[in-house]
């Protein structure tokens, strides 16, 4: 059984996922990249083995809970545990006033946002363990802004969900965290923002080595 370091990014095919898969890589990680793109998850790995690293694609359908649980057995099967899980992937409805969501875009919200995350915590905690590995999580501070009912209402719900999680793990682990990112010139950030200057935004892969370097530190 291998037992290189493994590192797995659900949301990894463009934005703070492919930035982190190409950091932790770059730290001799080997990369599960987990996305429903398989164009951009191919070119992604093109970019970690341009640099000499590794990754093994796992296009599939986060909101199939079958397609989730075969990701968990073939990592249990292949690797027997997880060093590292970034959870990146995310759902950006559209803005709209709170009286004025419409009901599909709350459902969408809420099956990627929160009902994902609650399906993957139970599945990788024991892959986790098995590694004395961690868990990261990513805030946002849409929640509760004019216009952000249904991305922010669930994006919150999504960390208050990873909260509850590191606080009962504390001192059994996993360790999970809650990082903080800069604003990034995303794709899910110009459809919120579609008249902003992103020149002053800061590009994702700078900010997932930023992210990366607090959470992994160099040895001195």
């Amino acid at each position: 059984m291998p037992h290189d370091r493994l590192a797995l990014i659900t949301g990894a095919s463009r934005g703070l996922g492919a930035g982190l898969a190409e950091a932790l890589a770059a730290r001799g990680y080997h990369i599960m990249a987990v996305a429903r793109t398989v164009g951009a998850l191919e070119e992604l790995d093109d970019r970690i083995q341009a640099k000499g690293g590794r990754a093994t694609l796992a296009p599939l359908d986060l909101k199939d809970p079958a397609q989730v649980q075969h990701m968990g057995q073939a990592i249990a099967t292949r690797w027997g545990g997880v060093d590292l899980w970034c959870h990146t992937a995310i759902h950006g409805t559209p803005l709209s006033p709170a009286a004025h969501i419409a009901q599909k875009d709350m459902e969408a919200a809420i099956a990627i946002n929160l009902t994902l995350p609650a399906m993957l915590i139970p599945m990788m905690e024991p892959l986790l363990r098995a590694r004395t590995g961690q868990a990261v999580f990513f805030d946002d501070t849409h929640g509760g802004e004019k216009f952000f009912g249904s991305y922010g209402a669930t994006k919150a719900a999504q960390i208050a969900l990873a909260r509850s999680w590191a606080a009962e793990t504390a001192t059994i682990g996993p360790k999970v965290s809650i990082l903080s990112p800069r604003p990034m010139p995303t794709g899910l950030r110009a459809r919120f923002f579609p008249g902003e200057d992103r020149a002053p935004l800061t590009r994702p892969r700078d900010e997932a080595q930023r992210l990366i370097d607090c959470l992994l530190p160099q040895p001195a």
